[in-house]
């Protein structure tokens, strides 16, 4: 499968549309998904063109697996959550929906179950203080 140019997660890296970032590297790019299945719930993407993990640089797949081992804990300290889910989609039968590689990471509570993939958008506001939360744990660190 070729890169498409016009995926949701290139205009976001071009700065066609917006997202509420919670970092940024010379590589990578961590934003909130706007379709959380928990509060908190990060993608961590690569600056660099890849479809999925089939076609990425191995290079660019080191560099992004180490922005997601370093914003893990931090996310899951902001959100007071208890552990994290990392997860990452190759190919529309694996449940892949942007073809751009990019990694989950969902926090975590014991006694709450994670809401459904339903389509549904997250209120704007409840984003922004979420990011606001990750962001600031992220200072501290």
């Amino acid at each position: 499968m070729a890169y498409d140019q016009d995926n949701v997660f290139a205009k976001i890296l071009r700065g066609e549309l917006p997202c509420h970032k919670v970092f940024e590297d010379e590589e990578t790019f961590a934003f909130l998904d706007i379709m959380p299945r928990a509060d908190g719930h990060v993608l961590v993407i690569p600056k660099a063109q890849a479809v999925n993990i089939f076609d990425v640089d191995p290079d660019t797949l080191c560099t992004l697996m180490k922005s997601v081992q370093a914003l893990a804990p931090v996310v899951r300290d902001a959100m007071d959550a208890e552990g994290v889910i990392v997860q990452q989609f190759n190919e529309a039968a694996a449940g892949q929906m942007v073809f751009h590689i990019h990694f989950h990471i969902i926090p975590r509570w014991a006694d709450v179950k994670l809401k459904p993939h339903s389509g549904d958008m997250e209120d704007p506001d409840i984003l922004a203080a979420n990011a606001e939360k990750i962001r600031a744990a992220l200072a501290d660190t």
